[in-house]
């Protein structure tokens, strides 16, 4: 199948590269030194048992005229980077095109096909111009949640840490033909992508987590295991996401595992730094909006008080500023 990645970074690249290696037609869409490594090298994957891939056989392009209409879409950048892509996407969109959304968080499409009094409602903080919602088609999407962690170690150089499952869902919870095609595909590749029933469900298990321990460890500098063994931050946590449950009750979301246990698992990945760490300590922009604020917003939406979340979420967005402010007087005192 045509299939197009937009963004070859951690999860981009280490979808990509296995895509390609089992016989699909990949062609990454995206900029600088990436593109220009993948066009010189193909696109290189070490796993996590230090075995070496490379697929020379992917095409790179930042032209999404060049690449024209596909089989598959795959978001794999940040939730807050999508705006940016919105305007070239449908140049890539055929008569059957089906995109996968590899974000994090709440997606700009969590209302559709939802029911109920909140059906159709735009997810402000994750959409709030409304561009995405008007560029990408919710009825081409599939929701998909990542479980994998990667890291992008060079231009074109991906290192594979742990995990191959990639479950996916229409929105409106039927297996479909294109929903089963696409997981057979993901599947042939070495991928663990079983078709669920109810995919946000399966978002809330994840944001549960990504919701709670990725902003307290930007604020606080500490791992997984740090924030779960301190009583005080552990307790945090636990209000963070007894606000998140209930907003999730609302919304008619059960989760599978209790709070203790989800916890509990966080704590045995051990001295574990988040990624919203890691952003902060690189200097990039960390995504706040779609792990935390839109939480916050569907607290709002759902009458159900989040102060918890909202202290957390004023405190992530002020460190983000800072340090947007900071990047902005390094780069005026080396342009004097």
């Amino acid at each position: 199948m045509k299939i197009a990645i937009i963004g070859a970074g951690a999860i981009g690249g280490y979808v990509g590269v296995k895509l390609a290696l089992a016989g699909e037609d990949v062609t990454f869409i995206v900029r600088g030194a990436n593109l220009e490594a993948i066009r010189k090298n193909g696109a290189k994957l070490i796993m996590h048992d230090g075995s070496e891939h490379v697929a020379a056989n992917v095409k790179a392009t930042n032209n999404y005229d060049e690449a024209g209409p596909q089989d598959i879409i795959v978001l794999a950048m940040k939730a807050h980077q999508l705006e940016a892509i919105a305007d070239d996407l449908p140049k890539l969109i055929g008569p059957e095109t089906v995109i996968v959304t590899m974000q994090n968080g709440i997606p700009f499409w969590y209302f559709h096909n939802h029911g109920g009094k909140l059906a159709g409602t735009r997810v402000e903080s994750v959409d709030p111009t409304g561009k995405i919602t008007s560029k990408i088609p919710a009825d081409r999407v599939l929701g998909c949640v990542v479980y994998p962690a990667s890291e992008l170690i060079a231009p074109g150089v991906i290192k594979h840490i742990e995990g191959d499952r990639f479950p996916i869902g229409e929105l409106d919870g039927s297996t479909s033909e294109r929903a089963t095609r696409v997981s057979e595909c993901f599947t042939n590749a070495g991928f663990k992508s079983p078709v669920l029933d109810n995919i946000r469900s399966e978002i809330w298990l994840k944001l549960w987590g990504n919701l709670t321990f990725n902003p307290i460890s930007a604020l606080s500098h500490s791992t997984l295991q740090d924030i779960c063994q301190y009583p005080l931050s552990r307790e945090l946590a636990a209000a963070m996401m007894t606000e998140a449950q209930t907003i999730a009750h609302k919304l008619g979301i059960e989760f599978r595992v209790t709070l203790e246990k989800r916890i509990a698992g966080a704590e045995k990945v051990g001295k574990h730094k988040t990624s919203m760490l890691q952003d902060v300590e690189a200097g990039r922009d960390p995504e706040i909006d779609a792990l935390v604020g839109s939480v916050a917003e569907l607290g709002r939406l759902t009458e159900t008080p989040t102060p918890h979340i909202d202290t957390v979420y004023a405190l992530v967005k002020l460190l983000a500023k800072t340090m947007n402010e900071e990047t902005g007087q390094v780069k005026l005192q080396k342009v004097a």
